[in-house]
């Protein structure tokens, strides 16, 4: 064997003993990737639940330190109350087979997470009223927060108290998501239906977009 072959031989031995290092760096490379995206993932999904928490204890405040009488404060919890009644009586009403298992609408909160069934009529009566979970939230943490002392007064009552019951939300309600629920909840009540503006409606939009793209 002359000198040249020997030397073709170890060239050739040294191109595959390369070949193999940069398998294995693409392999190590591929399994950094996974571990970024996972690690992006994690750190997105703890950052929301951040956020998640930092605005419902930021609700729950507002909540709390509202400035309202007792008349005031009445006249929106019956708003509250007639709200989240119409939307248990929607639901039951399209799903009449279920009714037993959904007594309250606790129970429909509670089962529409596991019950996808539950979960498209839930979401289609919110559509129908114009609402958003956002906004059941809202009235939800003000009815927990307020529903053991408030009372309710019905239709006639109201008006006789607050001509403008949109004004004194607008101007008493700081916490921009309780302020929306809560005039929502007037809209749904009074017009059958809550509707929203223009820029609300793109917000909207813009929050759907990153979901269909999924």
């Amino acid at each position: 064997m002359n000198s040249e072959t020997t030397t073709l031989i170890s060239l050739k031995e040294a191109m595959k003993r390369v070949d193999h290092k940069l398998q294995a760096l693409e392999v190590q490379f591929k399994e950094l990737d996974i571990t970024k995206d996972n690690l992006t993932q994690k750190f997105e999904h703890h950052s929301k639940t951040l956020a998640s928490q930092a605005a419902q204890d930021e609700m729950w405040a507002s909540v709390l330190n509202l400035k309202f009488t007792s008349m005031e404060l009445n006249i929106l919890y019956s708003y509250v109350v007639e709200v989240l009644t119409c939307l248990h009586t929607r639901v039951c009403e399209k799903l009449p087979d279920l009714v037993r298992g959904l007594p309250t609408l606790t129970s429909v909160l509670r089962r529409k997470v596991k019950n996808k069934r539950i979960r498209v009529v839930w979401e289609s009566v919110l559509e129908e009223c114009g609402l958003q979970e956002g906004d059941i939230t809202a009235l939800c943490t003000f009815f927990v927060a307020h529903g053991s002392k408030a009372e309710y007064y019905v239709a006639k009552v109201r008006q006789m108290y607050i001509r403008d019951i949109t004004f004194m939300i607008t101007n008493m309600v700081k916490n921009q998501a309780l302020q929306d629920g809560l005039l929502r909840a007037v809209q749904v009540i009074e017009k059958g239906k809550a509707v929203r503006t223009p820029e609300e409606q793109k917000s909207s939009l813009k929050e759907l977009i990153p979901t269909i793209k999924k």
